[in-house]
């Protein structure tokens, strides 16, 4: 897609489509009035009518009278004061998902209400990287991944055309280059997290890092497991011996070995990858077993990170770590009070074989930080409990120091996502004592949410941060901005955190 920036008014940019912001309290003034009237009064009518209104997410499409643009698209933007980064990206998801099954080549939105917006911080060059994000996401269909036509998938843009009358055109432009690459790295996750698991396996999933190795001229190690098993990464072991697909430890590294970036860090960016969890032994009900492929979303998102990471500013030091496995049961596979030793050394009890994803995890976070890393966060999508407290629209986080806790979440309000943080409460480690072990890997229900990131914590002695995408890394049903399937969480937040850190 080429990005255009024009600093003409919106009633004079050619295009196939023109968007409109409309903001909840629609005034029909200044640069919206004469929009209106060259359309030939389509815009009041249809407010008239109670078709075109402001609510967030809302779309219209209407005639252009005698605008340049071919046709319309208003898109509500709700109330200009709570506009923050995270809608501001719907906005544009919205705004391109409403032509799908359409025709259309170039589409010009009118960036001035929404970069004059109260609540957006930025002003106009955050609206800029933030909608040109939002169309390259809106455009995604995940039913294109196998099927060869699908005549509802929204249009493929050749041309983004972004109108800031008065902006200064080669910052915005700047600014929308920013937001596509992530956009497109957010995409690239979604696809790899939305691919059958008789499509990706331990081995493709390596394979896709290869690509991306190769792409960028980065390291990259995967460990098989006979390798693991010499490096006493018992946990990650444990979890794959039921499966024909052997598991694969992934590591990826941009920069030089140890090397530390801007802000004195050796950050490592870890992700679940369980290409399809049958929950082993302790095997789950058949219910939406079917969407267990997604339990690899965290190593996508890492894999796709460290891509997007080496697009924006090459070089940047940044590990990823995506431990890669199929848990599935079998002759071979693990059996509950099963006791295997950690990569650091601790004995765990596994009284659950579908609490697999903090084992392999756990020796991920391990293996990170005897390969330099200083500051770790782990992306997963661990609990069922995380979505029944948070639902689908906010992920669930652990960490400590607080300081390095805040440090993520910034890069998160950065990145327009939404988190929530949840206490490490040391008084309920002594519920996860082992009669023969140090630990168990699973307990009573009782506060599991919190004791699935207690867990984890005792195997990081460096900064850490966990992530919980259970509940967001992928939708059932879809949305005014996105399609039913893998979203892309947190995917531009670490993109964002690493970006920190990067070299002028």
């Amino acid at each position: 897609m080429q990005l255009r920036v024009v600093t003409d008014q919106p009633w004079d940019v050619r295009a196939d489509v023109l968007v409109i912001p409309i903001a909840a309290e629609i005034a029909f003034e200044g640069p919206l009035d004469e929009l209106d009237r060259r359309a030939g009064g389509e815009l009041r009518a249809l407010a008239a009518f109670r078709e075109l209104v402001g609510k967030r997410y809302s779309t219209s499409l209407a005639a252009a009278g005698e605008l340049p643009a071919d046709r319309i698209v208003a898109v509500g933007f709700g109330d200009p004061a709570t506009l923050d980064r995270e809608a501001t990206v719907r906005f544009g998801a919205a705004a391109e998902r409403r032509l799908a099954g359409r025709t259309v080549r170039t589409l010009a939105v009118w960036l001035t209400p929404i970069g004059d917006s109260a609540g957006l911080d930025g002003g106009i060059a955050a609206a800029a990287e933030l909608v040109t994000r939002g169309v390259v996401e809106g455009s995604y269909d995940p039913r294109t991944i196998y099927r060869d036509e699908v005549d509802s998938a929204p249009p493929e843009i050749d041309e983004l055309i972004l109108v800031a009358p008065g902006a200064d055109a080669a910052a915005l432009r700047r600014a929308a280059e920013r937001g596509q690459v992530i956009g497109e790295g957010s995409n690239r996750a979604r696809t790899l997290s939305n691919r059958a698991a008789n499509d990706v396996s331990p081995e493709v999933l390596a394979d896709e890092a290869r690509a991306v190795a190769e792409r960028h001229g980065l390291w990259i190690d995967v460990i098989e497991p006979e390798r693991a098993a010499e490096l006493g990464m018992g946990m990650f072991l444990a979890v794959g011996r039921g499966s024909d697909n052997p598991p694969r430890m992934i590591v990826l590294r941009s920069g030089g070995e140890g090397e530390h970036d801007r802000l004195d860090r050796h950050l490592a960016i870890v992700g679940k990858g369980v290409c399809f969890d049958s929950g082993g032994i302790s095997i789950k009900p058949s219910e939406r077993m079917e969407e267990m492929k997604m339990d690899k979303t965290g190593a996508c998102t890492v894999i796709s990170a460290i891509d997007t990471v080496a697009r924006l500013a090459p070089g940047t030091p940044l590990l990823a770590v995506a431990p890669a496995v199929e848990n599935m049961p079998g002759p071979h596979s693990t059996r509950p009070g099963d006791i295997v030793t950690a990569l650091n050394g601790k004995k765990v009890d596994i009284t659950n074989t579908d609490a697999e994803g903090r084992l392999i995890l756990g020796d991920a976070l391990t293996w990170a930080e005897r390969l330099g890393a200083t500051h770790l966060v782990d992306v997963a999508t661990l609990t069922g409990a995380v979505s029944r407290a948070l639902g689908h629209l906010v992920t669930g986080a652990f960490g400590q120091p607080q300081d390095w806790y805040d440090e993520v979440v910034a890069a998160g309000d950065r990145a327009g996502e939404r988190y929530w943080q949840l206490p490490l409460v040391d008084e309920y480690v002594p519920e996860m004592d082992s009669w023969y072990g140090d630990l168990q890997n699973s307990g009573t229900a009782e506060g599991s949410l919190v004791k699935s990131g207690l867990f984890l914590r005792e195997f990081v002695t460096r900064p850490w941060v966990h992530l919980d995408i259970a509940g967001t890394a992928y939708f059932r049903k879809p949305t005014a901005w996105a399609p039913r399937g893998a979203t892309g969480a947190s995917h531009a937040t670490l993109v964002e955190l690493a970006l920190a850190g990067a070299r002028d």
